[in-house]
């Protein structure tokens, strides 16, 4: 029903429009008794064989939705109903920002794919704060980056603002340093300025009396001599984890009409790139730390092959939006099949 017919009325209108409309939608619907038990029991499975314990954390299953489409944490709960295992929320950043001007959101359908150059539009991490005092009971990633007007020199603070003030409310953090729509952000990855990152943000977190997991969100377009550097970071710092990947700015063998839009491409083009990056990590670090694989995950068969790549969790957002909320449901009766 929803790619013969919710999918191609949605598709008629303009991708942020409809963003927003769906939020209002699935909002509406669980003030309505009985809606949300029945959202529940359509899309949650449930089996021992789907926990998993990762960076200290228990997850009810494997299958997360990535940041991005829950960017202020305005609908995690609401969300969860949908069978995920956890959701993550961002990205954030200390103060409130528009992001870029609009038009910059746009599907590529022949490709199965998004490409978006959003700039971390978000209302500031404070109001997400508030929002997230009512969590009841979501594993939540908070998911945070830098404000585009502060320097790269000085990043860090806008890091350490958002580490702090998400510290109670969140059960890991991810540190966005890989997005191609902030100017500059990406150079946040050459190794020296990275290092300095997290062993501040990893000193912040051993002041606390428990320390909560912190993991870094690269891009796939790192080479493998940028990749082994990730790895070396990673032992460093002592970080928890990494999240692969975050979207391509390349475009090779596209054939929709909006390919040469600038921004981050997601969707089914990244399905390969991303699945070589975290085998990638995995073999060359000996499987030394967790991998989050995330990058063109639009069915159970591209999920299973990420967690044969070496991941111990998967997250989903463009291919959610493709192929419809019974994307999680299949992915995780396709891993209890195979337990």
């Amino acid at each position: 029903m929803y790619k013969s017919i919710i999918r191609p009325l949605l598709f008629r209108f303009d991708p942020e429009k409809v963003h927003y409309f769906t939020f209002d939608l699935i909002k509406f619907l669980h003030w309505i008794p009985g809606v949300p038990a029945l959202i529940r029991a359509l899309h949650k499975v449930e089996d021992p064989s789907l926990e998993r314990e990762v960076f200290g954390l228990h997850f009810k299953n494997p299958v997360g939705l990535a940041a991005g489409l829950d960017k202020d944490a305005k609908l995690f709960n609401e969300l969860s109903d949908f069978g995920f295992g956890f959701i993550e929320i961002g990205t954030l950043t200390p103060k409130p920002q528009p992001g870029n001007p609009k038009k910059r959101l746009f599907r590529l359908k022949e490709d199965k794919g998004i490409i978006n150059r959003m700039g971390f539009n978000n209302g500031g991490v404070a109001e997400a704060v508030t929002r997230l005092k009512k969590n009841k009971g979501v594993l939540i990633g908070g998911n945070i980056g830098k404000n585009k007007v502060t320097p790269n020199e000085e990043a860090v603070e806008d890091y350490k603002l958002c580490f702090e003030a998400l510290y109670d409310y969140v059960d890991y953090f991810v540190v966005n340093v890989s997005s191609p729509n902030t100017p500059n952000l990406r150079a946040l990855q050459d190794k020296e300025p990275l290092t300095f990152l997290l062993n501040t943000l990893q000193d912040l977190n051993s002041k606390r009396p428990k320390q909560k997991p912190i993991l870094l969100k690269i891009a796939p377009d790192l080479t493998e001599s940028q990749l082994l550097d990730i790895i070396e970071i990673v032992k460093v710092t002592g970080i928890a984890g990494v999240i692969a990947t975050n979207t391509t700015i390349e475009r090779e063998g596209l054939k929709s009409v909006n390919r040469s839009e600038v921004g981050g491409l997601s969707g089914k083009p990244l399905t390969a790139k991303s699945t070589e990056v975290i085998r990638f990590l995995s073999r060359e670090s000996d499987n030394a730390f967790p991998i989050i694989g995330v990058g063109g995950i639009h069915s159970a068969e591209d999920a299973i092959e990420k967690l044969e790549a070496g991941a111990a969790l998967v997250q989903i957002y463009t291919g959610f939006i493709y192929e419809g909320p019974q994307l999680v449901k299949s992915i995780n009766k396709a891993i209890i099949a195979r337990s």
